[in-house]
């Protein structure tokens, strides 16, 4: 018997504004938003749970998203920064190696690693 992953959920105080921007991110649709709660179906079948909550995010994520683009990683990275995402901390090597984390709108912390294309490793 196992289990599978349905969703990642986000605590958020604004489900359609962080909807929006992880939905310009992973070029899918919401699916269904209200006040509380917004849902975006990815491929594959895992969804993005985006759920209200009163409480300010406090500290780091003990988990996270890791997006590995399609585009090369820096020119995804200036994107995710026009959409509204913060640099965290910066982990890129000079040989290409390496990845970025970075925040969402809300402080979630997730990390671009490199592109899909011409990847030897992270």
């Amino acid at each position: 018997m196992r289990s599978f992953v349905y969703n990642i959920a986000f605590d958020c105080a604004d489900t359609f504004a962080l909807a929006r921007f992880w939905s310009q991110v992973t070029g899918q649709p919401i699916a269904e938003c209200d006040h509380e709660e917004a849902v975006i179906e990815l491929p594959g079948g895992l969804n993005l749970f985006f759920q209200r909550v009163p409480e300010p995010k406090n500290g780091k994520n003990r988990m996270h998203v890791c997006l590995r683009p399609e585009q090369a990683r820096e020119a995804e990275v200036d994107r995710l920064l026009g959409l509204g995402a913060t640099l965290v901390a910066d982990h890129r090597e000079p040989d290409g190696t390496g990845w970025a984390v970075l925040g969402d709108p809300e402080g979630n912390e997730f990390c671009v690693l490199r592109e899909t294309i011409g990847r030897g490793s992270a």
